[in-house]
């Protein structure tokens, strides 16, 4: 599954990769702007405090000390119920203390030296609903002061950039995603084609690059269908005028006196006839027009009678070791074929012209004895390929039955168990990466 959208997978974890990064930027930037942001109105705690010191100093009197805070927008909170709310239930933004020496270099000493070193300020800025207060602490006299000229820090602007960003980012991605959505339209299109639906049609409109492939791929298809169209009616030609021949030819051959001479020429045009029928077989399977009918569950016992009749062999001939149970999914008549031309072909080379068929786990087993093959399987699953000249073979039993069960998930193997030759159907589950058949 992964690999199949490996593309997709890509392109949302650039995304999220993108958006981590502007989501991560932001908020750094969001602090570095509200820190600068505290900062700036927490200036102003060194002039409120040397008001407060000057107050304390009994330098100026209460009216001058409440205007002058005034003149900065200050106003002391006087209700003691709503002093003790708001620094109980105020978030804490910035605090520092500072002593009364270091407030007294930029102001003129008044005091005694002992007076000063007493007198430590505290200072605190607080944010509650909103507003911004300044808490003056000392250990004489504490106050708490409204701000009202300034407010706390606004991350609006900020959110409304980043989510400005946020969604130019999104639609990006989605456009580059509503982009390549015809890829997978046309990987189901491409693997319908390949499964043998020849009225599919690739064309997309427009001139990018994906519609550009999707186009050239009509056309491919489109010469495709034409050639396999052109081979078909040749086929069919072909087929036709052959056989009418020879169905003329057998006509006149019973006319012929000489038992001998009818014997001779009728063996001919059923060689004839045969070697059609085994070249529209290896058609149909080659082009793979097999592969467009449904496949099934049958018994292999039902698919083993099948093969008997098909092939007008006797059924004394045939030892079947095969519980009725056993189930294989097939096109009955290609896999049928299949199991006459094993059936055949281990009779036609057993001297006691018998042979047997049995399941090994999920392995269908034909065994006959005889001589064992003196040349390697993959030689004789090739066409016209034989060990024997016999008339009554064109060397394409096995390499039909190796293109069936190629079809059906199967593979044709070969073993020599002391006297027996053993042809093997196995399902490609059990063939290991080196071609090796696993036993259970």
């Amino acid at each position: 599954m992964l690999k199949r959208n490996g593309v997709l997978l890509t392109i949302l974890f650039a995304l999220g990769v993108t958006v981590m990064s502007v989501s991560y930027t932001f908020y750094q930037l969001y602090q570095t702007n509200r820190t600068k942001h505290n900062d700036n109105l927490f200036g102003k705690y060194a002039l409120i405090s040397q008001i407060y010191h000057t107050f304390l100093l009994k330098q100026i009197s209460l009216p001058i000390f409440e205007t002058n805070l005034a003149m900065y927008d200050l106003y002391p909170i006087e209700r003691e119920a709503q002093y003790r709310h708001i620094t109980k239930y105020a978030v804490l933004l910035k605090e520092n203390g500072i002593s009364a020496i270091e407030l007294n270099r930029n102001s003129v000493p008044v005091a005694p030296y002992q007076s000063l070193v007493a007198n430590h300020i505290h200072a605190s800025m607080l944010q509650y609903q909103g507003k911004i207060y300044f808490w003056i602490q000392s250990a004489r006299f504490s106050i708490l002061l409204e701000d009202r000229s300034s407010a706390p820090y606004s991350f609006l602007n900020l959110f409304y950039s980043y989510a400005t960003i946020l969604t130019i980012i999104l639609l990006s991605f989605g456009l580059i995603i509503h982009r390549l959505s015809p890829l997978r339209r046309l990987r189901r299109q491409i693997a319908s084609f390949g499964e043998g639906d020849m009225g599919v049609s690739f064309h997309i409109s427009g001139q990018d690059e994906i519609a550009l492939i999707a186009n050239e791929l009509e056309t491919t298809q489109n010469k495709i269908r034409a050639l396999i169209d052109s081979r078909t009616l040749f086929l069919r030609n072909i087929m036709h005028e052959l056989k009418t021949p020879i169905a003329k030819g057998r006509i006149v051959t019973t006319m012929v006196i000489d038992p001998k001479q009818q014997a001779r020429f009728m063996s001919i045009f059923e060689r004839l006839e045969g070697l059609i029928t085994e070249f529209a077989l290896i058609e149909e399977v080659s082009s793979g027009a097999q592969s467009q009918e449904k496949k099934a569950e049958f018994r292999l016992l039902d698919l083993i009678d099948e093969a008997i009749d098909m092939g007008l062999i006797e059924p004394e001939s045939v030892h079947r070791e095969v519980d009725g149970s056993v189930m294989i999914e097939a096109n009955f008549r290609l896999f049928a074929t299949a199991i006459k031309n094993m059936i055949d072909n281990a009779i036609k080379y057993s001297p006691t012209k018998t042979m047997s068929i049995r399941m090994e786990d999920d392995i269908i087993v034909f065994s006959n004895y005889g001589d064992p093959l003196t040349k390697p399987l993959s030689y004789y699953v090739e066409a016209f390929t034989k060990d024997h000249p016999t008339k009554d073979s064109f060397g394409l039993g096995l390499y039909i039955v190796n293109a069936i069960l190629m079809e059906h998930g199967y593979c044709l193997a070969y073993e020599r168990r002391e006297d027996e030759n053993c042809f093997l159907f196995v399902p490609n589950k059990r063939i290991n990466l080196r071609g090796k058949v696993y036993k259970k």
